[in-house]
Formats: structure tokens, sequence, C-alpha cells
């Protein structure tokens, strides 16, 4: 995990971070995890999902945790390790669509992230989503009337994020330079190249 030679800008990026991590949150299917594996690769920092963290610290999976104890429990479980993943920071934080939404694990990502809402519309999300079957809230007669009534609920939650970087069907790496030409005017980083996306 080394970042080429002449890349002053995520050098540069990662300075201005410090201890901090980038903490991206958003409805399932933006991209969170996909972006945040490049992301952590090009600023040459540690990635974790932490659906994948919580569903080794419980032993099964994010469907089997909601059948056998309920949201709540999960809720609770992913607050703490979100909050448990901030302290050993600086890293990218791929977060659960729901995660945002718990006033404390906002209030934890505000003391030691910078969060990163990836925005995307309905119909993107929907495309992606519909290419796996691991969704539990999706688990409904009407996934797109689910989706549209999460997306009212936690879009202006979501607003609250300290950046917003629109999600498009584009290549990964373009979202990727999106987010760091977002963090790098965010933080102030001087971008050499004067591009703005």
């Amino acid at each position: 995990m080394t970042t080429e030679p002449d890349d002053t800008k995520a050098t540069t990026l990662r300075d201005h971070l410090g201890a901090r991590s980038i903490v991206l949150v958003g409805m399932m299917g933006a991209g969170k995890s996909s972006v945040g594996k490049r992301l952590a690769r090009r600023l040459n920092l540690p990635f974790n999902d932490a659906d994948t963290e919580i569903e080794q610290a419980a032993g099964m999976t994010i469907p089997e945790i909601f059948a056998h104890h309920g949201e709540p429990a999960f809720r609770d479980g992913e607050k703490k390790v979100i909050a448990r993943l901030l302290e050993a920071g600086p890293m990218v934080l791929a977060t659960g669509g729901g995660a945002y939404m718990n006033a404390e694990t906002r209030a934890a990502i505000d003391k030691g992230g910078i969060a990163v809402w990836l925005k995307a519309e309905l119909d993107l999300l929907l495309r992606r989503v519909r290419r796996r079957d691991d969704r539990p809230l999706l688990k409904t007669d009407d996934p797109a009337a689910t989706l549209a009534r999460l997306i009212d609920l936690r879009y202006p939650i979501y607003a609250q994020a300290h950046i917003t970087v629109t999600s498009h069907d584009v290549p990964q790496d373009t979202m990727v330079e999106a987010v760091i030409d977002a963090l790098a005017n965010h933080l102030g980083v001087p971008c050499e190249s004067g591009e703005q996306m």
C-alpha cells in the first residue's frame, strides 16, 4: 500500500488530516465500500468497513443479526464498533446506511473524523442494490418504495456531514478524485492542478 512518488496531492491531504479518519456515510448502494477501498489505497491509509467489523465481532452476518436480535441490537453494536474504529484512526471508514442516523455516532465522527456523504439518486441506488440480496431493510414487497422512504428519512440527517459528494454512474477512480478534491477544499489544501470536479 504505497502512494505513487509524485502523488503530492494525496500526501498533502493525508498530512492535513492528522489523526482524523475519513468516514463515508450514505445509503446502501451509494458506493461507500468500493470508493472507500480505492480512496484508502490512494491516500495510503487503512480501510475498514463497519459492517464487516460488526459481522466479525458478532460471528454472524448482518441479515442473521437482524433476524436473531433485531435492528435495535444491531444499531447498538454498530455504534460501539464505529466508536472503537474511530479511536484507531486515521483510516478510511465505510459505514452502514443507518449508522449516521445515531446521534452518538454522529458526535463520535465529528470528534474523530470527517464525514463525507456519498449522495445518490433513487434510481442509481435501486440499480445497485438489486444486484445483491443481503439488504435486510429491503426485504419488503416494494423495495423501491422502502428505499424512497429511507431517503426521505435519512437525507436531512446525512446533510449534516462535513462534505457532500454526489455519486454518479462513473468509474470508481473518478469518484475517488471527486472525494479527494472535496476533502482538499474542505481542509484548505492547495490543489496544484486547479482542477475542480
